[in-house]
């Protein structure tokens, strides 16, 4: 039976090379499965989340195309858009990665935490990640958005029906995500002002 997972780019299908080269494309298309993700929240309260990782997924995809020799991979996408002392992608990068890691973490707890509901796991996700970057205007959005989480139940079956292969590609595809944005937080610690 499929899953939610089935016919689009995994973060386990995002080629990593020896030196942490995150391949730009494949991510790209990876991230867009993150977005369509947030559909299956099926609140309208997530439209600002999707806006946002849709518009950072454009700047960086933008930047690829009009530099795509010096944009094989994501490290050196940005490295090339800094020495141009340019940093729309680089900062559109920053910000998808800090929304993939929210994401990141809310599924983990909510998939390590079986009875745990959506709504608090991805309320501590937030505190935990992009809570500190957003100032007093972004922060009730986002609280009245992690209160509009379905219940868990509904969730997992909108992931499938089989919910063996759910768990199963669930956690193959966020041990990936997760590798991504640890790659991606140390390539920022080493760009003045953007670390963490």
């Amino acid at each position: 039976m499929a899953t939610f997972f089935d016919g689009k780019r995994s973060f386990k299908d995002v080629n990593v090379g020896k030196d942490d080269g995150i391949n730009t494309s494949q991510f790209l298309e990876a991230a867009e499965g993150v977005v369509q993700l947030f559909d299956l929240l099926g609140s309208a309260a997530f439209t600002p989340v999707k806006s946002d990782m849709s518009g950072n997924i454009k700047k960086i995809r933008d930047r690829q195309l009009a530099a795509p020799s010096a944009s094989g991979t994501l490290q050196s996408l940005t490295t090339a858009e800094q020495a141009e002392k340019k940093n729309n992608a680089t900062e559109g990068l920053l910000w998808l990665n800090r929304g993939l890691d929210f994401t990141a973490q809310a599924l983990r707890r909510s998939h390590t935490n079986s009875t745990e509901e959506l709504a608090d796991s991805f309320t501590t996700a937030y505190g935990a990640t992009l809570k500190k970057h957003h100032g007093i205007m972004v922060r009730p959005l986002f609280t009245v958005a992690m209160k509009a989480c379905p219940y868990r139940d509904t969730f997992y079956k909108k992931l499938g029906e089989d919910q063996k292969a759910v768990k199963e590609k669930l956690e193959a595809w966020l041990g990936a995500l997760e590798g991504c944005v640890a790659i991606l937080n140390k390539h920022y610690e080493g760009i003045q002002g953007m670390g963490k």
